[in-house]
């Protein structure tokens, strides 16, 4: 473990590189499927294999997802795309090359908020570029066999690559980095995000130097994390390997490693030359890609809300505390259920507690979706309305009435309410009576009660309740249970 007062000498210093494969039917450059989990080499043709004479021709739709993500990010967008050919040879790249973007990314500058666990404040983190490129196929290695196998069926699905500026500082705010842009591509509905099947990777770039050092120390390069988590921890212990090198005198190399997640190490993979030689240029089968003024217009009229604008609404419209505004919208779908619901009732925080609460317990133990929910808004709106009048109970809401909605979703709250007459009592004249026989019945406790002890009250509250069969009004049962024992 780094001794802390050793750890403080050094700024740390990471920038990252996410690749989001696109929600896009068809591949970037040809007509072939991107549908995740065919049989292997069966979304191929002669132009993803790149086969003598064949042309790519590029997928519009990718184009408007990536000007979608660099409008969420405040980038600016480039009138003239021009493609690069990336000359690398790997098993799993047919062309030998890979179409990308150099000299002329979609998008560049921008920035994305943050705000790391236990900060007070929000962070810009400045991106240096968002381009388009394709991926690559699949190397796939069985145990026990000697031979690689490829499986083509991902080359040519179509990528944006979101590359940071250094201005991560710590390993939590990669963590809010990526939540964060896993939740922007989420919100647009360009990538899943989804880094188990490898839809949504990261490789960070890290490096150390002391804290009067006027120059970032020697970068490595940490690849193959699948999840979120496993980013945090690879950047904790190569900090920590970094930094304890450094102390001892010993030179970092700069390299690309590899993390394994069940030791929560780096391995070395291959060392980095100060400058990659890729030999880029511009894509000859390609033509310059204009991206106009009409073009960026109409992106911005398809944008929906973003989770910081909502975040805003829903505490300084709607009045909620921050940690509400956050779990609300976490996901797109709940909030845009969230924020019709508001539209039909005036008890935002109730409604907040329901969704947050008992929307979101039912919807878990199913495993559903939002969409899937079958009371729409504006019914449970009405079934809100009637707590917050004072008609019925959390309690008999829940059981009674909710449960008789989802089965039958088109019926009104307070229809059910009156046809199961389960609207509360808040008359005294009815209540009192029930109040005195359980005090009557209750005289050793009233004694307690007395002499100190008032937690006893909630006793009291139950069992006049559940003598009422929940119809009894708390409020008024509460009051009225400490006048009389007072």
């Amino acid at each position: 473990m780094l001794d802390p007062i050793i750890r403080d000498k050094y700024t740390v210093v990471i920038g990252l590189e996410v690749h989001a494969q696109l929600l896009t039917e068809s591949k970037i450059f040809s007509s072939d499927s991107t549908a995740y989990g065919n049989s292997p080499n069966t979304n191929i043709s002669v132009i993803t294999l790149a086969h003598p004479g064949t042309l790519p021709k590029a997928n519009k739709k990718v184009v408007d997802f990536a000007i979608k993500m660099g409008l969420a990010c405040e980038c600016d967008i480039t009138e003239v795309n021009i493609f690069a050919r990336k000359n690398y040879f790997y098993p799993d790249s047919p062309k030998g090359y890979q179409i990308t973007q150099d000299k002329a990314p979609i998008c560049t500058n921008g920035h994305v908020w943050i705000k790391p666990l236990d900060a007070t404040e929000e962070k810009p983190i400045k991106l240096t570029r968002i381009h388009m490129e394709e991926d690559a196929g699949k190397s796939i290695h069985l145990e026990g066999e000697t031979e690689t196998l490829v499986d083509f069926n991902r080359s040519g699905v179509p990528l944006i690559e979101i590359v940071t500026e250094p201005d991560l500082r710590t390993s939590d705010e990669a963590y809010a980095f990526l939540t964060e842009v896993r939740r922007l591509v989420r919100y647009l509905e360009i990538c899943d995000g989804n880094m188990e099947e490898g839809s949504f990777r990261c490789d960070a770039n890290v490096s150390v130097m002391l804290n009067n050092a006027s120059e970032y120390g020697s970068k490595v390069e940490v690849k193959n994390m699948n999840s979120i988590r496993n980013v945090k921890r690879a950047i904790d212990h190569e900090v920590e390997r970094q930094i304890l090198l450094v102390e001892k005198g010993e030179k970092i190399s700069s390299e690309t490693r590899d993390f394994d997640a069940a030791t929560g190490t780096t391995s070395s993979l291959r060392t980095k030359e100060d400058l990659n030689d890729y030999r880029y240029f511009p894509e000859p089968d390609l033509s310059p890609l204009i991206v106009d003024d009409a073009w960026i217009a109409r992106i911005k009229a398809e944008m929906p809300g973003l989770p910081r604008e909502l975040v805003s609404k829903f505490t300084k419209k709607y009045g909620l505390p921050e940690y509400d505004a956050l779990v609300l919208t976490d996901t797109r779908e709940i909030a845009l259920y969230f924020d019709e619901l508001c539209g039909e009732i005036d008890n935002y925080k109730l409604a907040s507690n329901w969704v947050m609460g008992t929307v979101k317990s039912y919807l878990n133990e199913l495993n559903l979706d939002i969409k899937d929910f079958p009371v729409r808004p504006k019914k449970l709106a009405g079934l809100i309305q009637l707590i917050d009048e004072g008609k019925v109970g959390n309690s008999i809401a829940t059981k009674e009435i909710l449960s008789e909605m989802l089965k039958h979703p088109k019926k009104e709250a307070a229809d059910i309410a009156k046809e199961r007459n389960l609207i509360q009592d808040s008359s005294s004249d009815n209540i009192q009576p029930i109040i005195d026989e359980v005090l009557k019945e209750f005289g050793v406790k009233v004694a307690e009660y007395k002499s100190g002890k008032k937690g006893l009250l909630g006793l009291f509250m139950g069992e006049v309740i559940k003598r009422s069969k929940g119809k009894a009004d708390p409020k008024v049962t509460s009051q009225l249970l400490k006048e009389t024992l007072d």
